[in-house]
């Protein structure tokens, strides 16, 4: 049985797909799946993957969304040649069954899929699909969502809600062994600070107003993103010494690191990227959500439904540039019992089985693909 997997742009797209992978080992592991990841060409993605050590392949890929005409026809010429690098790789490969996780670079992917009557699950991370995806989805012969809010989107015949598949790392450590991992004390607050892969401007600027005062209450790991990593350690140095070993700097965590971070944290602020569905209910982790205000603004109904159950709460990110995030943190580490509230509404949304669920999906498909033969 041969298997293709698809996604990238963000790690949102990539680590879902690693954590079904996992999934389909165990599922398969008398009789394992040959598995291909395609990617874009120079994308974030090919790092991730290989660090998980799959077979990867890429093509040109490019978004449309907000380009001049100029660059909306080269990227148009871009995809057709995705397209036919796609068609080329398929063809070689001749995969039973393509999983898409999102991103840019599945539009080539799922479409040479289509055109070689090869069976597509999509699987939606966010509560609200991009352009990619509601495009794609027509082509689709099943779509996994992280949330059931996300069916009204979709021909309902096709969807099934499977919760959002966690980065097996997370379940695998318990808070004292994450702390330890971190050198980071046993019995005081720990806040994690991070604005996904790339880091967030505005999340970064409010917690530089306000962290002396945040250090009072918490150990700090703000993972501030490659492109301030140069101005956080300029305010780091310029700290008190006393506060400089609360504050625990780095610019970027991969995967094991970043799932300490997650389970040592007594709060995290960060945007609302589709792992906050997942990955903070895993950990039972509150959370201050501040939503991307671009690319479509899909994260706000990814943070509203954390928000909705008590798990969350969300800031605008104009209200973050005003001067609200600190209050609202500090005002939180102080109410122990309000974060035991917040913990448990998100352990409550915690779907386990996610990724075997969708594991599932995909070797049915697959196994359907074979019969026909």
């Amino acid at each position: 049985m041969r298997l293709l997997l698809t996604g990238g742009g963000t790690a949102g797209h990539v680590y879902p797909a690693l954590a079904i992978v996992e999934a389909l080992r165990q599922e398969a592991a008398a009789n394992p799946a040959e598995l291909l990841y395609v990617g874009s060409r120079g994308g974030m993605e090919k790092d991730i993957v290989g660090r998980a050590a799959l077979p990867y392949a890429d093509i040109a890929a490019s978004g449309l969304r907000g380009k001049s005409l100029g660059a909306l026809a080269r990227g148009l010429i871009q995809l057709g040649h995705g397209l036919v690098q796609s068609l080329r790789i398929l063809a070689g490969y001749r995969p039973d069954a393509v999983l898409a996780t999102g991103g840019y670079v599945c539009v080539p992917v799922v479409l040479a899929a289509w055109l070689r009557r090869s069976p597509v699950l999509i699987y939606l991370p966010d509560v609200e699909p991009g352009l990619a995806i509601r495009f794609l989805s027509r082509f689709a012969t099943r779509i996994a969502v992280t949330s059931e809010d996300s069916r009204r989107f979709f021909d309902a015949r096709k969807v099934v809600a499977t919760g959002y598949p966690v980065r097996p790392e997370i379940r695998a450590l318990d808070r004292t062994a994450a702390r330890k991992r971190l050198a980071l004390p046993t019995d005081e607050r720990v806040v994690l600070v991070f604005g996904g892969s790339r880091g967030a401007q505005s999340i970064n600027e409010a917690l530089a107003g306000g962290l002396p005062s945040l250090l009072g209450l918490a150990h700090v790991v703000h993972v501030c993103g490659l492109a301030d990593e140069a101005a956080a350690r300029r305010r780091q140095a310029g700290l008190d010494p006393v506060l400089t070993s609360r504050y625990h700097l780095y610019p970027y965590l991969h995967s094991d690191l970043m799932a300490a971070a997650l389970v040592a944290s007594d709060l995290v602020v960060s945007r609302a990227g589709a792992s906050a569905l997942g990955e903070f209910p895993a950990a039972g982790l509150p959370s201050v959500l501040v939503p991307y205000p671009y690319a479509g603004a899909h994260q706000r109904l990814n943070a509203a439904a954390l928000d909705r159950l008590g798990a969350g709460m969300t800031l605008d990110d104009a209200a973050v540039r005003s001067g609200a995030l600190m209050p609202v943190v500090e005002s939180l580490l102080v109410d122990g019992e309000r974060l035991r509230r917040m913990s448990a509404a998100a352990r409550s949304i915690d779907r386990p089985d996610a990724a075997r669920s969708i594991a599932l999906e995909l070797l049915y498909l697959a196994r359907h693909k074979e019969a026909r033969r």
